[in-house]
């Protein structure tokens, strides 16, 4: 069946992208004109929602009002926003709390004993114990910022993994990581000669937890695996995949940039060794992310870079390095941005993560059950049921659509915002026997309505593409 999936999928570049009307034509079918050039967009006359909204309105109805980017049509079309599994958009607090640092007290941190200098070091910390309470850790020195998740599992693979793996240990991940955390440990098993070794997918789509725990063995030093996949949708039982790896000695380092975003995470409750989010995908600014580790691990890890901020003393043959975090916060770091987040996360917490994620769980059955009711889509990852809930995303391809041509179409005439192709999941991709898909991923942002108006614009899309061709 995999097999003829990937037969199936095709791509019209030629037929699609250079479709130009003439000048006094009318619109090709299903109303695609223009397809070469991008569309202005323009102030929406939409009304932001109230905050004295009627009582049945849903979570999604009432913070839209809170994201400004949220109330613009192109071409007449109400942006939908899809993407949020790529980047999640941003509430006016954390725009006007950016803007305020920028404005009122700019300047660098831990070095400067003026006044700016030492409001900006405040703001500094504050948003790293934010962090460390929202995710509830011991201490916020188990903190470390980051630019991104990525750098944050690089940090690891090259501090802790280069120092204690060597050649005949083995490094276990399933084939549905993301590639962030899957090259850095490729770097590391090329030059310590560990071994990486994958978990497949059960019939249901979802990594095979009883072939990882077969995997485990006194040869396994670390497992790396998702909290929340960002293709299928699943989530892994991650207290239990630690108390397996604990029996053999091994660390573990979850991937949390799908699960702190959308639920409560508690670190101490998981008990993973490290844990990694990026802020962007939580409502905060790019270009800053966290890594939370075990302080007696991060207290044993050699610096990750050298420069300035996490060294001691410097002498002209050596030097001493500072205590976590600082020893992993080489030279000037995202001030604005690690500020930025710690309003996101007082935006989150005000709203209350445990209403998100309920909020969400209804949403992402009803994207599911109403995109699988589309004719000719297939939907990867599990269906969700009572024990077992799906993230709010849907990665799908339709039968002879190529997932490019979609996403295209339904940017370009309907306002709908998706991603396609690989999703930096190849690995996954090639296990399911495709190249690509398109991914529909929603956020509390989101709503029902918001939902319907994708299906309906998908349907829309499938009717010309397929009629076309």
């Amino acid at each position: 069946m995999a097999a003829t999936a990937a037969a199936s999928l095709r791509y019209f570049p030629s037929s699609l992208r250079s479709r130009s009307p003439a000048a006094g034509a009318a619109p090709a079918r299903g109303g695609l004109v223009r397809l070469s050039s991008r569309r202005a967009p323009f102030a929406a006359g939409v009304a932001a929602p109230s905050r004295e909204a009627e009582s049945a309105a849903s979570l999604g109805d009432l913070t839209r009002v809170d994201f400004p980017i949220l109330h613009q049509e192109f071409d007449g079309s109400k942006l939908v926003y899809f993407d949020n599994g790529a980047t999640s958009q941003k509430p006016s607090c954390v725009m006007k709390t950016l803007d305020e640092y920028y404005r009122s007290y700019n300047s660098n941190v831990h070095r400067g004993i003026h006044v700016l200098s030492a409001k900006a070091t405040d703001a500094y910390e504050s948003a790293r114990t934010k962090v460390a309470n929202f995710v509830n850790a011991t201490d916020s020195r188990e903190i470390v910022f980051t630019r991104n998740a990525t750098e944050a599992i690089n940090l690891v693979a090259y501090s802790w993994g280069l120092s204690n793996l060597k050649q005949g240990d083995e490094i276990v991940l399933t084939v549905a990581e993301h590639h962030s955390a899957i090259v850095p440990w490729q770097f590391v098993s090329q030059k310590t000669g560990a071994t990486l070794k994958y978990v497949g997918l059960t019939k249901e789509e979802v990594p095979d937890i009883e072939q990882l725990k077969g995997l485990l063995s006194n040869k396994t030093k670390i497992v790396v695996v998702h909290h929340v996949a960002n293709v299928l949708g699943s989530m892994l039982p991650i207290e239990d995949i630690v108390a397996w790896s604990n029996k053999v000695g091994a660390k573990v380092l979850v991937d949390a940039c799908q699960s702190v975003p959308h639920m409560p995470v508690d670190v101490q409750r998981l008990g993973a060794d490290f844990l990694v989010a990026s802020s962007h995908k939580m409502c905060g600014p790019t270009g800053v992310g966290f890594l939370h580790g075990k302080i007696d691990l991060l207290s044993s890890m050699e610096p990750f870079l050298g420069g300035g901020e996490m060294i001691a003393d410097v002498f002209q043959d050596k030097s001493t390095y500072a205590e976590p975090p600082s020893r992993f916060e080489a030279g000037t770091p995202a001030i604005g941005e690690a500020i930025g987040l710690g309003a996101a996360i007082d935006y989150l917490s005000q709203i209350g993560m445990q209403k998100i994620h309920e909020y969400e769980k209804e949403l992402a059955t009803y994207l599911y059950e109403s995109l699988i009711s589309v004719p000719n889509v297939r939907i990867y990852g599990p269906a969700p049921c009572q024990t077992d809930h799906r993230a709010p995303l849907c990665s799908f391809n339709v039968e002879n659509v190529h997932p490019t041509d979609i996403a295209e179409i339904l940017d370009l005439q309907h306002g709908v915002a998706i991603r396609s192709g690989h999703h930096c999941a190849q690995i996954l991709h090639r296990t399911l026997g495709i190249n690509a898909s398109a991914r529909a991923s929603l956020h509390f942002y989101n709503t029902k309505e918001e939902v319907d108006v994708f299906v309906h614009a998908l349907k829309d899309t499938i009717d010309f593409l397929t009629s076309e061709h």
